[in-house]
């Protein structure tokens, strides 16, 4: 599943959040990449520079990336990408318990810290019902097929393309 998304109120108007997942991708990998609008004034047009990302990396590598673009030392105008990267297992060893037993233990506690609450449950399923709905009127639904290990199918790529944009494909 690929999808654009919109929310609609005053500090996130226009800012569209591009959704994907699926069964069997060409990594396993949950993240949220942020990508900044670039400056309206761009200082170095002529030097390529990709747009500065904040990644938190959610599973199965905790942590946090950092890429902006930043001179490079010299007398010469250099441009270059630089990446700070914060790895949760490098830093504080390896992960002592599965989420399933994390899981369990704040259950037997009472810690809902974790735990999704009612009104974020129910606005999730607010985006899946419409889509649902469309489904099970439709007489016929076409799903794009993908094969195992890649990116999914073409169709994903097309909906970023549309707005001259591209998957960051970890």
């Amino acid at each position: 599943m690929a999808m654009r998304l919109l929310i609609d109120n005053w500090r996130w108007a226009g800012v569209p959040f591009y959704l994907r997942t699926g069964k069997r991708l060409a990594k396993r990998s949950t993240e949220i990449m942020i990508q900044f609008k670039r400056a309206p004034h761009i200082v170095f047009r002529e030097r390529e520079v990709e747009p500065n990302r904040l990644i938190l990396n959610i599973q199965p590598d905790e942590g946090i990336s950092v890429s902006f673009g930043a001179k490079r030392p010299g007398t010469e105008m250099s441009i270059g990408n630089v990446t700070m990267n914060f790895i949760y297992r490098e830093r504080f060893g390896g992960m002592s318990r599965t989420a399933y037993a994390t899981l369990l233990n704040d259950c037997l506690r009472g810690d809902a810290t974790l735990f999704d609450r009612g009104d974020s449950v129910e606005a999730a399923w607010s985006l899946v019902e419409p889509i649902l709905e469309v489904w099970s009127a439709a007489k016929s639904v076409s799903v794009a097929q993908y094969a195992s290990s890649t990116w999914g199918p073409r169709e994903s790529d097309q909906l970023l393309e549309r707005e001259a944009r591209q998957w960051y494909n970890p």
